[in-house]
């Protein structure tokens, strides 16, 4: 008669070894997907201007603000650190580095190296669809500029410029200005709350018609332009 009820037999050769892997190989995903809401949030607020200068938060604040763990916000935290954005006092707190004149003159200059040439480099890759999706987004800018809606304005601003950065698919140059744009913008942002948004002049639309026009000398100059301008306003406020 044959028997009834579990197995006796042993389980495959390594199939115990295998779950323990398997499970080490969930937790390891887990925390990859939480490193990366944890950095896209941060790096969100950085360019609309959430973190407010002079103002320390806790790691813990920000992981019970983002619903996660404090192990992922301190290795992102520490890799924004690394990039300038963010500095980590004595105490454990966080907040913006002190903008310096000396630090915001290097970051003027490396700006209007950087952008320019990016924006040339990306001119090849931009066409008809890219100039009339810039458009819409700048039109967009232009309510949020009429409504005061500074954080709109920003958020807006920084996906007018990396539509057309990104486009140059760059590996070095990209990233450079990513991290400019984490170190000055919440000063903007500050700025803005200050004066307000109805001041505000941009190049936007000369940067469209130089990309309609495959002019890339005049694609450089609209955005060297709105740079100056831009970093002018925060510097005399």
């Amino acid at each position: 008669m044959a028997k009834t009820g579990a197995s006796n037999e042993p389980p495959p050769a390594g199939a115990a070894a295998q779950r323990p892997q398997e499970k080490g190989q969930e937790k390891s995903a887990e925390r990859g997907v939480a490193r990366g809401h944890v950095d896209r949030s941060i790096r969100h607020a950085l360019i609309t201007g959430r973190f407010i200068p002079g103002k320390a938060v806790t790691l813990r604040g920000l992981a019970a603000e983002l619903g996660v763990s404090p192990m992922p916000v301190r290795e992102v935290i520490q890799r924004l650190a690394a990039e300038n954005a963010l500095s980590i006092r004595a105490s454990g707190r966080v907040q913006v580095p002190d903008m310096t004149p000396e630090r915001f003159d290097e970051i003027l200059r490396a700006r209007l190296l950087l952008e320019p040439e990016l924006a040339r480099r990306a001119l090849p890759a931009l066409g008809k669809a890219d100039a009339k999706e810039l458009e819409d987004i700048d039109n967009r800018m232009d309510v949020s500029i009429a409504s005061g809606d500074a954080e709109g304005y920003m958020r807006l601003n920084h996906a007018f410029h990396f539509r057309i950065y990104s486009a140059a698919r760059s590996t070095v140059l990209l990233p450079l200005v990513e991290s400019l744009w984490l170190q000055f913008a919440p000063f903007m942002r500050t700025v803005y709350g200050r004066l307000g948004t109805a001041v505000l002049v941009d190049h936007h639309k000369e940067a469209i018609a130089a990309i309609r026009q495959r002019n890339g000398e005049a694609l450089a100059a609209a955005i060297s332009a709105d740079i100056q301008d831009g970093m002018d306003f925060i510097e005399q406020a």
